[in-house]
């Protein structure tokens, strides 16, 4: 038995497709483009994950929530996910360090979903059509006045959302007497990549999405990070000129997810939608440099163009995903910049990668 009340509920697509099932999380209806996720664990961090603003989220495993929550499992002060989409929603959990049920906590932070849906069917839907928006809700079951409402919803392609994620204000983290000091531009950064700086002994300040280079160099950096964060990249205009002036001061540059297409968008080369975006933490990347492949921790709707990016000169593509032979990583052949598609801090996944930080902190200390 449930301690909460469960009714009937519908998720409904852009495309007029209609899914229907019970009620969990927080009654109400919630909208935003429709994605999935392919990992079996680590469902906390990726709902508090700013990349995911925006988006209705499927989580694909058959059951999700079965080891509960734990306020250590964030990646940010809030849950960031639209909705919830999922198979099997557990209420139980058994984990000794579980502090409360999935439910309990998205009732908590706000957060709608849909419970009993036939996740396989839906991804393999999204996976032919492409990622569009849908909307769920768990108070209205009539497809017709949920349609009209779902149409006022605004495409992803377009929308500059990493400046309604980042923080408003500018904060440190680490020994701020440490010989590394990194600024970090926020669009939407995850904890633990501020950790794996800080780990390595560096001293952080996280700085506003629209910082201008002024008010950066004023923290006398090391070297300088373009974080991950949500949204359409070609958009945020002015923080692409940041980046060039950021470039110009040759100094360590490392970048992740957004952080990577800003870096290409300043090359001038251009990022596009793509079909239904990489989500998950089992995704096979290859480091062109080693010659290694790597499992990595993916959460991106939008790529930088690959034709573009093999016929710049000033660029070097460093990494390919193994699936779809996307770009993964590039670096800048005359600088010491460079950035990765993907997230090598990981959580949750494995931890691959996590030797682009060292390899950052290597090119900070040669400068220092």
């Amino acid at each position: 038995m449930t301690s909460y009340q469960r009714t009937q509920a519908i998720l409904l697509l852009e495309d007029g497709t209609c899914f229907r099932g019970i009620s969990y999380g927080k009654t109400g209806t919630a909208t935003g483009e429709l994605c999935f996720n392919t990992g079996m664990t680590g469902y906390q961090e990726v709902f508090t994950d700013p990349s995911y603003t925006g988006q209705v989220l499927i989580m694909s495993n058959a059951h999700i929530g079965n080891y509960g929550t734990c306020a250590v499992d964030v990646e940010s002060d809030s849950t960031k996910v639209s909705a919830v989409v999922g198979r099997n929603l557990e209420e139980k959990f058994s984990r000794y360090k579980g502090e409360q049920s999935l439910q309990a906590y998205l009732e908590k932070h706000g957060v709608v979903a849909i419970d009993g849906i036939d996740t396989r069917a839906l991804v393999a839907h999204i996976r032919t059509k492409g990622a569009m928006n849908a909307i769920v809700s768990t108070e209205h079951t009539d497809a017709d006045q949920l349609q009209k409402k779902l149409k006022e919803v605004p495409s992803m392609e377009g929308l500059g959302l990493a400046l309604n994620v980042s923080t408003t204000t500018a904060y440190t983290m680490g020994n701020e007497n440490a010989d590394l000091r990194v600024a970090v531009l926020d669009f939407g950064v995850k904890r633990n990549i501020l950790h794996c700086l800080t780990e390595r002994g560096a001293f952080v300040k996280v700085f506003p999405a629209n910082t201008d280079i002024e008010t950066l160099k004023a923290f006398q950096p090391t070297g300088y990070f373009l974080s991950n964060g949500p949204g359409d990249p070609a958009v945020l205009t002015g923080i692409i000129q940041t980046v060039k002036q950021i470039l110009a001061e040759n100094k360590p540059l490392f970048g992740i997810c957004l952080g990577h297409q800003l870096l290409a968008l300043a090359h001038d080369i251009p990022t596009f939608k793509m079909h239904h975006g990489h989500r998950g933490l089992n995704h096979p990347v290859k480091n062109l440099i080693t010659g290694k492949s790597e499992i990595t921790t993916q959460n991106h709707g939008f790529g930088v163009d690959p034709e573009a990016v093999q016929k710049d000169d000033r660029l070097e593509v460093t990494h390919v995903n193994l699936n779809d032979q996307s770009v993964e990583g590039i670096r800048v052949k005359n600088k010491p910049a460079f950035s990765v598609q993907y997230h090598p801090e990981a959580t949750p996944g494995p931890h691959d990668s996590r030797y682009l930080f060292d390899q950052f902190i290597e090119y900070m200390q040669a400068k220092s």
